[in-house]
């Protein structure tokens, strides 16, 4: 059983769990007095966390559930009920999760949201019933209490500043796309903030979504291999998406041109250690720091105590063949 039809199923059997318990929380104040209901400070004791993401079959997001489950616990204790379920990037797949999240009366709502945009009028609904919602990986308008990403166009811009100096400002690139979303965007709009300063960099193609996924990788490098004779440097806005790039290059044995994704997954370092691979770099992300602190940040705002800024960033740092015997990934 792939891993998107099982985070799936643990969503829906975990909602089981969390619709049965007792109490209703429509607002941020605590309304159960009951001793069940605080910690021994008299704060609001945490007791539900609901998670819906992008697409269980990337590891990133696997991690991120577990980090969330295991802060989750720390701060509430093993009886905390987590659900962790995937949207598969469907909007309308999304939005009756949070509806059934906010139906059962979940303190904290965890939203990678498919779509920012059209995320908007079901995160407005669960706000106006008193949900917290944080939004994690990338943005999502409604009202969310607060936004915990990777500081994306960093991540762009380091790589694509890897790139134009290899290349000594002069060369071919493709940008391998992926899903609208928010972190997406802005990667991209990085990487292009910093290749626009060389005016002897090119960049072929920049258009082209390959779902952030392995298959999708390898499924447009595989059209822009066949497009363009000559490229010197790929930026794939994600790990899965540039391994799926490498095995194009390698079924069409191509050697021309070096990859750059963004994650730090582990098997992009192990890829990037090896000797003759043309992976190059990855700009490291910290999913699992990422989901605690957004249930930290939920928990926070649970007891009363909003965040400086409703907007975190965490800044990355780039691998690279060079420095990847040191540095780590997750």
């Amino acid at each position: 059983m792939n891993m998107k039809r099982i985070g799936l199923i643990f969503g829906i059997l975990s909602f089981a769990v969390v619709g049965c318990t007792n109490g209703t929380q429509n607002d941020n104040t605590a309304t159960n007095t009951s001793a069940e209901s605080k910690t021994a400070t008299g704060n609001r004791k945490l007791r539900t966390v609901a998670f819906t993401v992008g697409d269980l079959s990337n590891p990133f997001f696997v991690l991120m559930g577990q980090g969330l489950e295991a802060e989750a616990k720390r701060i509430g204790g093993k009886d905390v009920n987590v659900i962790v379920a995937s949207s598969a990037y469907d909007l309308n797949q999304q939005a009756n999760q949070i509806e059934n999240f906010t139906a059962a009366n979940i303190d904290i709502i965890v939203l990678n949201a498919a779509d920012k945009r059209g995320i908007r009028p079901i995160v407005e609904k669960a706000k106006r019933a008193g949900r917290i919602i944080i939004a994690v990986d990338t943005g999502a308008e409604g009202g969310v209490d607060a936004t915990i990403t990777t500081n994306n166009v960093q991540a762009g811009e380091v790589s694509c500043k890897y790139i134009a100096d290899r290349l000594k400002g002069k060369g071919n690139v493709v940008i391998v796309n992926g899903p609208p979303v928010d972190s997406v965007i802005q990667r991209v709009s990085g990487c292009e903030n910093v290749l626009s300063k060389y005016p002897d960099i090119k960049i072929l193609s920049k258009n082209q979504n390959a779902d952030g996924s392995r298959d999708g990788g390898l499924r447009v490098m595989t059209d822009l291999l066949t497009t363009f004779p000559k490229i010197d440097a790929v930026f794939a806005i994600n790990d899965p998406s540039g391994l799926g790039a490498e095995l194009a290059a390698k079924q069409a044995q191509r050697k021309d041109f070096f990859i750059i994704g963004v994650d730090g997954a582990p098997e992009a370092i192990t890829v990037i250690a090896a000797k003759d691979s043309l992976y190059a770099a990855t700009a490291t992300q910290n999913p699992r720091g990422m989901a605690q602190k957004a249930v930290q940040v939920g928990n926070d705002i649970l007891n009363g105590k909003k965040p400086k800024s409703p907007t975190i960033l965490i800044p990355v740092k780039l691998i690279t063949k060079d420095n990847v015997s040191t540095e780590k990934g997750w």
